[in-house]
């Protein structure tokens, strides 16, 4: 029994360095995973390694394909188009239910990161707002304390490869998205807040992003042709 706890283990941080190579870009949409050299170079066996390809696809981020292999899933226009609506309603659901729900711990935590935000974009710094702007969306959809969409929002989050898009839309408009941000704290933290216009806040923030996102599909395409 220890023996496989420490193999589950060891699977697991595999499959977070791989999450983390696979949305910042190191690995392409298209690649292909191949056991033998993932082995070497994590020193584990196979069994990990198989562990850690399972945990990969449950977050939607490879697709196992029966005699062919592990392939990174790419990014596809009629994913994001799917995806966001669909997120953007459970985000501003999860933002209504936090406002009743969130503690003060959760309320300084999330007052803590929206202020490292204002530091990113003074310093234009979009790795450090990519940052914290993860951790305080985190906050608000935990703070919400509903199990269901807590974990489906995780999944969606993932799977759509989010982390990878944001980084590349705040390096566009920084300020104006601190400045969203700012507005949402503002609102969950009053409680006399109008709680639909603070789910449509959040709603048309995450829709706003589509475009965005879709062009910069446009551009990957363009970057594998």
């Amino acid at each position: 029994m220890v023996i496989e706890k420490k193999i589950l283990g060891l699977g697991h941080q595999v499959a977070e360095i791989l999450s983390a190579e696979i949305l910042e870009g190191e690995i392409r949409g298209g690649d292909r995973l191949i056991e033998q050299e993932l082995q070497a170079k994590f020193g584990v066996s196979r069994s990990p390694l198989r562990e850690a390809f399972r945990e990969l696809e449950k977050k939607g981020l490879v697709e196992i394909i029966p005699r062919r292999g592990t392939f990174v899933k790419s990014v596809e226009r009629q994913d994001i188009i799917d995806h966001f609506p669909v997120r953007a309603a459970l985000e501003g659901l999860a933002a209504v239910l936090a406002h009743a729900a969130l503690g003060d711990d959760e309320r300084e935590m999330m007052k803590q990161e929206l202020a490292m935000m204002e530091t990113a974009v003074k310093k234009k710094d979009t790795s450090l707002f990519f940052k914290h702007h993860l951790v305080y969306h985190e906050l608000f959809i935990n703070g919400s304390g509903n199990e269901l969409l807590i974990n489906t929002l995780k999944t969606l989050r993932m799977q759509s490869l989010w982390h990878r898009f944001s980084y590349q839309y705040y390096q566009e408009d920084l300020q104006r998205s601190y400045r969203v941000h700012k507005h949402i704290l503002n609102m969950l933290l009053d409680p006399g807040a109008d709680t639909q216009k603070l789910r449509e806040l959040v709603e048309d923030h995450i829709n706003r992003a589509v475009e965005n996102f879709l062009l910069y599909v446009e551009q990957l395409e363009d970057d594998e042709h």
